[in-house]
């Protein structure tokens, strides 16, 4: 029974739980809804405790991201981000890459959106990314643009829409007087604004010094951003939506914030007016005025804004009626935010954008009027703009003297005023590099001129130029490409280069080139032709001495190794039995076949052998005839060479008649009949081994 009673308390107790924390997130959800941020926090705080919903998360997110708690909301989003990626949207995207720039984390920023954009295969998202980091870089390069200065009227609280008024300073701030029964403003915990003045020359003395413009100006909602005309009898502020003390409020109970028109009579502003293009529904607000006064420029998020805040300008009739309000279009307006517009005297439209290229949160633009054009908005550069809130921007274009307002650290509290000098003007540059060079000829070192230069980018052609008279080229190229340059002259061989650049500005990068003349081509070749054929004959020469000496030294091994091969008279022959003829007759004795099969045995040993067969006679009988005899004998040993299967190139027959007898006899009578014998011969001489 206890055990039962426990469960059921405790049962009970979990019920109360999740029904206070559902209606702690009914709370914060109505909050939410009318944006009172602040008062939402602590609530989604202590739900996101016990609950870790994508709403939730969401929201709490929002609400730190509007109140520029930018650390805290950064941490949610990237929660979000991490655990409901199918969930989270570009806009979740774009707000914790906005945390991530206030952090000076441009670089993780990037590839967060690069991922969300790839992952989403946004090709256009893309292409605009890496087009706004190329751009914001070119800002960057311009260097710090303004000497800007906190001024003293800040507090901790919020200080903003600073505007020269004759020779006061007029700036809207939170009530500095306040009591128990002044209400807050929910969407920062901070009292409503009011207009404040103080003299130019009193600015930096302290906040005390601050008093109120007009009284009669001031409710107890907000009122802000006012602007006056030249003559100073007309101004047009900004409040929340007020009826006879009473505040408007559309279905979702949110008080919109509509512009109002005063004029000053009798030293004091009266006959305050709502214009008749505000609504219960939409906000209107930020007024400015053209130069020539007939136009009014404002921001407002009315039906058919191309985000959640636009720029529309109406005309002024000169009756005091207003014509329908106009959006300024793509040009000046975006998907998200454009806020805060000011007209400068040199006719230029100022105002503040989270859409277009910037460095976190709202950044100023400036764009150019031309009767009712806009040029395309530039980002005004460093310091005004930062990873935060930089906006209501005010500029004296003759002195170049103004105001502007930011939330970024460092100041004194939540929006803070700062004083600017311009001082130097807004001129973006791309990133450019320099590519130069000389061409001369490679042999004589000599600078060619009028050499042709072609400069290629992806095999595109940008640029061609002909070298000056000392050979030199340049060019102005992008940074962060690559290219190639090519070179050619008339009587040269062409050459090129691939330069590859960086993302430093202005640097200067080498590409000289040398090209080869054709007729230095035509010599060096003749003459290399020569050298070769000089070299083959050389080589020749040395391989045939070569062959010579292993062929002697082969030769020399054969007779050392071979007992019949002996050195004779400078010839080497074959030492055989005799091989003798009968007298007058050349044929064969069968007694002598014995002895050349000895040779023929040699040859068919070594095969390369060849081998000169001189027979010869004694001197009986005339020469010719003897020749003759000696040249059958020759014949006829060949012939028994060639049965044998001895090759026919192998063997030589000479006779040698009876010039070379081996026993001189001076007469026939003087040698006996064996001393003829001996001179009637064959003899076999190696011609070759090897």
């Amino acid at each position: 029974m206890k055990k039962t009673l426990l469960i059921l308390i405790a049962l009970c107790n979990v019920f109360i739980t999740n029904a206070q924390s559902s209606q702690r997130l009914e709370r914060a959800n109505k909050y939410f809804e009318r944006a009172y941020y602040n008062e939402a926090i602590p609530i989604y705080e202590q739900v996101f405790e016990n609950k870790k919903s994508f709403e939730v998360i969401k929201n709490l997110a929002d609400c730190h991201y509007y109140v520029n708690n930018l650390e805290r909301a950064s941490d949610l989003y990237k929660y979000l981000i991490k655990n409901y990626r199918k969930l989270v949207t570009e806009e979740e995207y774009f707000r914790y890459v906005t945390t991530l720039k206030a952090k000076n984390k441009y670089n993780n920023a990037y590839k967060m959106m690069h991922y969300y954009y790839t992952n989403s295969k946004n090709e256009e998202g893309l292409k605009n990314l890496e087009e706004a980091t190329t751009y914001l870089e070119n800002v960057k390069a311009i260097g710090e643009r303004y000497q800007i200065k906190n001024v003293g009227i800040n507090t901790p609280n919020s200080e903003f829409g600073a505007i020269a008024f004759g020779n006061d300073i007029v700036f809207s701030a939170p009530k500095k007087e306040s009591s128990f029964l002044d209400k807050m403003y929910g969407w920062n915990g901070q009292h409503y604004l009011d207009f404040y003045s103080v003299h130019k020359n009193n600015i930096h003395l302290g906040d005390s010094i601050a008093t109120h413009f007009a009284t009669s100006l001031n409710s107890k909602l907000h009122e802000a951003n006012i602007i006056f005309t030249k003559d100073g009898k007309t101004a047009y502020f900004t409040r929340n939506n007020l009826v006879k003390g009473k505040r408007k409020k559309d279905s979702k109970k949110v008080t919109h914030l509509q512009i109002y028109k005063a004029q000053f009579e009798d030293g004091e502003w009266k006959n305050i007016t709502s214009l008749p293009f505000n609504s219960n529904d939409y906000s209107t607000e930020h007024p400015a005025l053209s130069i020539d006064e007939k136009t009014l420029y404002f921001a407002s998020d009315m039906p058919g804004s191309l985000g959640s805040f636009d720029i529309y300008a109406v005309t002024i009739n000169n009756d005091g009626s207003y014509g329908k309000p106009i959006n300024l279009g793509p040009t000046i307006n975006t998907k998200r935010k454009e806020q805060f517009p000011f007209v400068s005297e040199d006719n230029k439209l100022y105002f503040s954008s989270n859409g277009h290229p910037g460095f976190g949160s709202l950044d100023v633009f400036v764009s150019t009027i031309n009767d009712t054009k806009f040029s395309k908005p530039d980002n005004v550069g460093f310091p005004v703009n930062s990873g935060y809130d930089d906006f209501s921007f005010f500029i004296n274009s003759t002195t170049k003297e103004g105001f502007f307002a930011s939330n970024r650290p460092g100041g004194k509290g939540g929006d803070d005023i700062y004083q600017i000098t311009e001082q130097k003007p807004l001129i973006i540059k791309k990133c450019k590099q320099i590519i130069e060079g000389t061409v001369t000829d490679i042999d004589t070192k000599e600078l060619l001129p009028n050499t042709l230069i072609v400069i290629y980018e992806n095999e595109v052609e940008l640029q061609k130029t002909l070298t000056d008279s000392y050979g030199k080229f340049n060019f102005e190229v992008a940074c962060n490409s690559s290219f190639t340059i090519k070179a050619s002259k008339d009587g040269y061989t062409k050459n090129q280069k691939t330069v590859s650049t960086d993302k430093t500005r202005n640097k200067t990068n080498n590409a000289s080139l040398t090209l080869k003349s054709l007729e230095q081509i035509a010599k060096e070749e003749k003459e290399a032709l020569a050298l070769k054929k000089a070299q083959e004959e050389q080589l020749k020469i040395e391989n045939a001495e070569k062959l010579k000496l292993q062929q002697k030294q082969k030769t020399e091994d054969v007779i050392a190794n071979e007992d019949n091969i002996v050195k004779e008279k400078g010839q080497i022959i074959v030492k055989t039995e005799e091989v003798n003829f009968d007298y007058k007759l050349w044929y064969l004795r069968r007694d002598t076949k014995k002895a050349i099969d000895k040779v023929i045995d040699l040859m068919k040993k070594y095969p390369d052998m060849i081998v000169e067969i001189g027979t010869h006679t004694d001197i009986r009988g005339n020469s010719r005839y003897n020749k003759e005899l000696s040249q059958k004998r020759a014949t006829s040993v060949r012939m028994y060479f060639m049965e044998k299967g001895i090759e026919p190139d192998r063997i030589s027959a000479i006779g040698y008649g009876e010039t070379k007898p081996l026993i001189k006899c001076k007469t026939e009578d003087a040698c006996t009949e064996e001393q003829h014998e001996v001179n009637r011969r064959s003899e076999f001489v190696i011609k070759r081994i090897f």
